[in-house]
């Protein structure tokens, strides 16, 4: 693991990429256990939110569109710009909030992650082996785990601390604007903005055909709308549910935001130790497979809120495990299109949660045992496509 024409130390870059993942992370996850709170902030119903919630995934499915950018300006100035990006809307909604700036927040903030990721990804996979790449991706998604310990938990202090919704909306949106800002400065200042030999631009419509003919790319993708579309059927419904069901309050919500943190790093943890030791398609595998269990096991824990939060545990860190795992196996399936095909990879992700987030909607009246029973089955559905199409490119 090198650092390519840049004298700043490879682990020190991969702490940025963190840091500022850290902030992106933060502003998409944040909604989904404050999602009452925000509801009454901005004076809209929770429903309203989960459709903005889908069209924002939708948003995310023009991931490709974006996703070559990075070939052609360089992966650093691309994560640098989505930074940038995100810290804008960021602090329009602090000085302004709003209903509808709060619409262009949750839409520039998915552009800053379209952006960013794909670049990210094919930054440290360009610089890192296959063979240790499976360790090294995971550590950068511990900024996923991280965002709900550390930004969702300070998120939640920020709210409940305020005398009304209406006065500390705005005081999470400043705190990560300004942290995004300096996580920009920080990534123009480590990282090298070399692009990789193999990836470079080309007609974009013969582009696309080479990458989406590929029958290994696309039973990839699809693994990751099922996966997806299982955890966002859950994330848009399960703080109606904590609330309604066992009164908890927002400062319980918000704690109830660290036992999935903790599964997140658990997960995250679990690939860096077994994904190159056992082969990243195993692995994925593996997780796939908990995550049925899980998704069961949730309406029978459910019955009491020790239950639920153990429920809610064991389901995110299953998810975690598997969706961490797909990453450093999708990026090896079509290397000389790598920044093409993660980006393709967000976009499948996307679609998941766009359709998760409607079929969560749907099925939040029939309660939580209908949510574990539906994200089962599009487990099991993903995990036939990895038996019957996926193949690892150990190249």
């Amino acid at each position: 693991m090198t650092s390519t024409n840049n004298k700043t130390p490879f682990g020190m870059q991969v702490f940025a990429t963190i840091v500022a993942r850290l902030t992106i992370n933060t502003a998409v996850r944040m909604l989904y256990p404050f999602l009452p709170a925000f509801s009454r902030g901005i004076g809209v119903p929770v429903e309203t939110l989960i459709q903005l919630l889908s069209l924002r995934s939708a948003l995310a499915m023009l991931a490709p569109v974006f996703g070559r950018l990075s070939d052609r300006y360089g992966r650093r100035n691309i994560m640098v710009a989505a930074m940038f990006v995100i810290s804008a809307a960021l602090a329009a909604m602090a000085l302004w909030p709003g209903y509808r700036i709060f619409v262009a927040f949750l839409f520039l903030g998915i552009l800053a992650q379209i952006l960013y990721q794909p670049a990210h990804q094919a930054y440290i996979s360009e610089r890192v082996p296959y063979a240790q790449r499976g360790r090294v991706l995971a550590i950068t998604e511990l900024a996923w785990a991280g965002a709900m310990l550390i930004g969702v938990p300070l998120v939640g202090w920020m709210l409940a601390r305020a005398p009304s919704p209406e006065i500390g909306l705005p005081r999470p949106f400043m705190f990560l604007a300004i942290f995004g800002i300096l996580s920009g400065i920080m990534l123009l200042k480590t990282l090298s903005n070399q692009r990789s030999a193999g990836d470079q631009p080309s007609n974009m419509f013969s582009h696309w055909k080479t990458v989406l003919s590929n029958r290994n790319v696309l039973a990839g993708l699809m693994l990751g709308v099922f996966t997806a579309g299982a955890n966002e059927s859950l994330n848009v419904v399960f703080a109606s549910w904590l609330e309604v069901t066992f009164g908890m309050t927002l400062t319980a919500i918000g704690l109830a935001t660290v036992v999935i943190g903790v599964a997140d790093l658990l997960g995250e943890g679990g690939v860096i130790a077994f994904s190159d030791r056992y082969g990243k398609r195993l692995t994925v595998g593996w997780g796939i497979g908990l995550s049925v269990l899980s998704y069961l096991a949730l309406p029978l824990l459910g019955t009491s809120q020790t239950g639920a939060l153990i429920g809610l545990f064991l389901v995110y860190l299953t998810f975690e495990f598997a969706v961490v795992a797909i990453l450093p196996l999708m990026t090896e399936l079509m290397p000389v299109a790598r920044a093409s095909v993660m980006s393709a990879n967000i976009a499948g992700h996307s679609l998941g949660r766009m359709l998760g987030a409607l079929m969560g909607g749907f099925l939040l009246p029939f309660g939580i045992g209908a949510s574990g029973i539906a994200a089962a089955v599009l487990n099991i559905l993903a995990l036939v496509v990895l038996l019957l199409w996926v193949k690892e490119n150990k190249s």
